[in-house]
């Protein structure tokens, strides 16, 4: 498994012959005749190290296959892996030697929010192509910018519809609240809110703990005492664990409902049977062999994600997967002649459809940069991230 800090993959260079004919109208950043340059920014050291290891080797997965079956247009992908460890400063580094060091094409799944948000600046500012960022807050796509893409329903969009669709299976009448202190968390309370709103309700408590915390008593007994039946969690892997603990020791017996980031096998695998009966949002489904109905294609990509790295693969594998697949699509149906342009066009003009992973269908437009508007909901049953519905919207 891959572990230094920046990672490279390279494979060798497609056959000048391959590429005879082909002119770039002028130079483009990142594209060659033989190769074309994509990074991205992980947290590999930090305290969400987990959840960016699995998207990183999810985009290692598909840039190997798409170089083994011959690259696009006769271009290899070559990838680069920048560590932020999940610091909005280091993210800016990071980025400043992706766009001007590596010269790269495109900046494709930067993980986190607070981390997105630092860096995408310095990718627009010079004039590259920020795409699929793993992060669902609303900076991703507004205010407009046509070399920005997300493929992340937002979170005050999916938290809404969670909440609504709770609402309504559930009937919870005091709805809670625990939010990390910063814009992925106060998105995720934006959402809590507008659902309640709307249901002639409103959050009966409402706390916060900061970045990278590990102790949660102090919040989860301002909650506890609000005498909540359903708290909402917008917090993470760690942070997900250690606020659900703190709140059954208090002797909580109603439910949890976890944002999108909480949707992920490690927490249903570490947390136990602490965890059992915890809802969360998703855009795609949690990767599980020999789950009934699962197509043949994704038992064949589970097994190749674990013959390669030696472990099964989880959602965030998958957004690594899926993002490097949606670029190369795009870059194929650009053409020959791959520039910002083009790319643009191809990802305007051309939806990406429901595939075997079990996502929903992806469509951007020329005033539209968010692609998906709907969310499932999920429930840990028995250890594994199981549906209880399918895509909903408002």
């Amino acid at each position: 498994m891959p572990s230094r800090r920046t990672f490279i993959l390279q494979t060798a260079a497609g056959s000048a012959a391959a590429m005879a004919g082909i002119r770039l109208a002028h130079a483009t950043q990142g594209v060659s005749k033989d190769e074309i340059v994509i990074g991205s920014i992980q947290d590999l050291s930090g305290p969400i190290a987990v959840l960016g290891r699995y998207v990183q080797n999810g985009m290692i997965l598909r840039v190997e296959s798409i170089n083994a079956a011959g690259g696009i247009h006769g271009r290899k992908l070559k990838l680069i892996v920048e560590d932020s460890s999940y610091d909005p400063k280091k993210s800016v580094l990071a980025a400043q030697k992706l766009v001007t060091q590596n010269r790269i094409f495109a900046m494709i799944g930067t993980l986190g929010s607070p981390t997105t948000l630092a860096s995408m600046p310095v990718v627009l500012e010079k004039n590259v192509l920020h795409l699929f960022p793993v992060s669902a807050h609303s900076a991703t796509y507004e205010p407009f910018n046509k070399l920005k893409f997300s493929t992340a329903i937002p979170y005050p969009l999916s938290t809404r519809i969670g909440v609504q669709q709770m609402l309504k299976m559930k009937g919870y009448k005091r709805v809670a609240i625990l939010y990390q202190d910063d814009e992925y968390g106060v998105d995720v309370l934006k959402g809590a809110e507008e659902a309640l709103k709307a249901a002639g309700l409103s959050l009966v408590e409402k706390t916060s703990y900061k970045r990278g915390a590990t102790e949660f008593s102090t919040q989860m007994q301002k909650i506890n005492a609000a005498n909540p039946d359903l708290i909402v969690l917008a917090t993470i892997v760690r942070e997900t664990l250690g606020a659900i603990g703190a709140a059954r020791q208090l002797g909580y017996k109603g439910d949890f409902l976890g944002s999108e980031a909480v949707h992920q096998p490690t927490v249903a695998k570490v947390g136990g049977k602490l965890v059992e009966g915890l809802y969360a949002l998703n855009g795609t489904p949690a990767p599980y062999r020999g789950l009934p109905g699962n197509p043949k294609a994704l038992e064949d990509w589970i097994e190749s994600y674990k013959s390669r790295f030696g472990e099964d693969p989880d959602v965030y594998a998958v957004g690594g997967w899926m993002g490097v697949d949606i670029f190369a699509k795009a870059a194929e149906k650009a053409g020959p002649n791959l520039n910002n342009d083009t790319l643009v066009q191809a990802l305007e003009t051309h939806p990406y459809p429901r595939g075997f992973l079990g996502n929903q269908e992806i469509a951007w437009s020329p005033t539209k940069r968010v692609g998906p508007d709907k969310v499932r909901i999920a429930q840990i049953q028995d250890g594994k991230w199981l549906g209880v519905t399918d895509f909903i919207g408002l």
